[in-house]
């Protein structure tokens, strides 16, 4: 019997894009594991980039606060759309992004009995999510920007900086809304993601034909793309396409942001 259900067949489609006898196959090859199957995939050429499978899907609304040279989001989760974009639902979360930012992340437990009575009034399972925390560094700034839905934050970012203005942690932050970076710079980014996307590219590269003489630069320029996709300095500015995040800075350092998403 194989070492895998039609349920991980489906998952392993959803996480690649291929058809289902090349999932099948993947699996088959691996043992049925999962993350090897999906990284055997892209080394075949059959799935260019894996998909995450960790995003569970949520519903709720994001927040942003402000207090000074601090600021802070905080994400309310609920069951449905409809009640995430009700006043109370709302009104709740900005006023607890307000505390956070006033007086510290754990202000937020002071307002447990009125969550508890909004579950009861909405009749539905409501939660606190992510709550973080950022303050501007020494002679440097702190903004964010969030993206409304439907009368709710979405999307929320907040971006501190040294030797820049807040106009300049604002553009970043925006920028970051939409190109979502996992880190600030490639040091960020751990060693051994960074050997196992190496070790894969090159796999894919060497089962695609390149000549060997050429297989480092054609690694690197590969591995530079991944970058992009992850790291805030090697991406391109989103106003301004011809310039880097990196560039746009200057002498200026994002010194930390913080992203939450809902659905994330």
């Amino acid at each position: 019997m194989p070492a895998f259900s039609a349920k991980d067949v489906q998952r392993l489609r959803q996480l690649t894009g291929v058809g289902m006898l090349d999932a099948k196959r993947g699996l088959e090859e691996n043992d049925g594991d999962m993350d090897r199957a999906v990284k055997w995939l892209r080394e075949q050429g059959l799935a260019s980039q894996a998909k995450s499978a960790d995003r569970e899907a949520s519903e709720g609304a994001v927040a942003i606060g402000r207090s000074g040279s601090v600021a802070s989001i905080v994400q309310l989760r609920s069951e449905t759309d409809f009640v995430a974009k009700s006043a109370e639902f709302v009104d709740l979360v900005t006023s607890l992004a307000d505390l956070v930012a006033a007086k510290g992340e754990a202000a937020i437990d002071d307002r447990s009995e009125e969550l508890a009575r909004l579950k009861i009034t909405l009749k539905e399972n409501i939660s606190v999510g992510k709550v973080v925390r950022i303050e501007a560094p020494a002679g440097g700034a702190v903004d964010s920007y969030l993206h409304l839905q439907a009368g709710r934050g979405v999307n929320a970012v907040v971006v501190a900086v040294s030797g820049g203005t807040v106009e300049l942690a604002h553009d970043i932050a925006a920028h970051i809304a939409f190109a979502r970076p996992s880190y600030i710079s490639r040091e960020d980014v751990p060693e051994a993601e960074v050997a196992a996307e190496r070790e894969t590219v090159e796999t894919i590269a060497r089962n695609e034909g390149k000549p060997e003489a050429a297989l480092s630069k054609i690694v690197e320029g590969r591995l530079g793309g991944w970058y992009k996709e992850r790291v805030l300095l090697d991406q391109p500015f989103v106003k301004d396409e011809k310039q880097s995040i990196a560039k746009l800075l200057g002498a200026a350092k994002v010194t930390e942001f913080a992203q939450v998403i809902v659905g994330d």
